[in-house]
């Protein structure tokens, strides 16, 4: 089982970045596939999700209006699209993959990915 994330990178406050999810090693479409962020200082807090069972997605408060879910059943991917970043938006993100659907909590995952690193500075 692999989930890769992938796309972090450096950008100024306002700007935008597509994060990738890859996965492989599972039935793909039996699970939710879940993005977190650890911030500095901070605990890994759930960001969005997307139960691929039925398309459902789910963003936290501090990603509505801003993030965005979309899927690739074929390539088993999931990309997370941020735009209008702030610097609170900093921090390693992962993804992760659930049966118990959109899971808040990162222990509740079944499989969990390595980050990659996201920094909204000017």
């Amino acid at each position: 089982v692999q989930l890769q994330a992938s796309g972090g990178g450096l950008v100024q406050p306002g700007g935008s970045l597509r994060l990738s999810c890859s996965t492989s090693g599972f039935h793909f479409d039996w699970y939710a596939i879940t993005w977190f962020r650890k911030a500095p200082g901070k605990e890994r807090e759930r960001v969005s999700c997307i139960r691929n069972v039925d398309g459902t997605i789910y963003h936290e408060d501090s990603a509505k209006g801003r993030f965005t879910l979309s899927r690739d059943r074929d390539e088993h991917t999931v990309y997370l699209q941020m735009n209008s970043l702030k610097p609170e938006d900093t921090g390693v993100y992962y993804c992760a993959a659930s049966t118990y659907g959109c899971a808040r909590s990162w222990g509740q995952q079944d499989y969990r990915g390595k980050g990659t690193q996201v920094t909204v500075s000017s």
